[in-house]
């Protein structure tokens, strides 16, 4: 991957923890901890890096973007489960 398009990936993921903490100041109802800050870090820079790490082992298009769509569906499905506890698993949210 580009280092500038690794660049907005990491910002866009900055972006994206700022958007509780902003909403922690203006409203009551997000409650996150700095646990939840954390895992919240370590999924999204780790989709990050691993994305780029993906994209510069593979050479054919078609392979870098369906195993970085799989993993991103992953991600997806693992914060709505951290957050809501859609699979009713026993690391759910309450």
């Amino acid at each position: 991957m580009k280092k500038n398009v690794f660049t907005w990936l990491l910002l866009l993921a900055t972006v994206l923890l700022f958007i509780p903490m902003v909403a922690m100041l203006l409203t009551h109802e997000v409650i996150w901890s700095w646990g939840d800050f954390a895992v919240a870090a370590f999924l999204l820079y780790g989709q990050v890096f691993l994305a780029d790490w993906i994209w510069s082992r593979l050479s054919s298009m078609r392979d870098r973007l369906l195993i970085i769509g799989a993993i991103l569906i992953l991600l997806l499905a693992l914060w709505l489960e951290l957050a809501v506890g859609v699979f009713g698993s026993p690391f759910a949210g309450s």
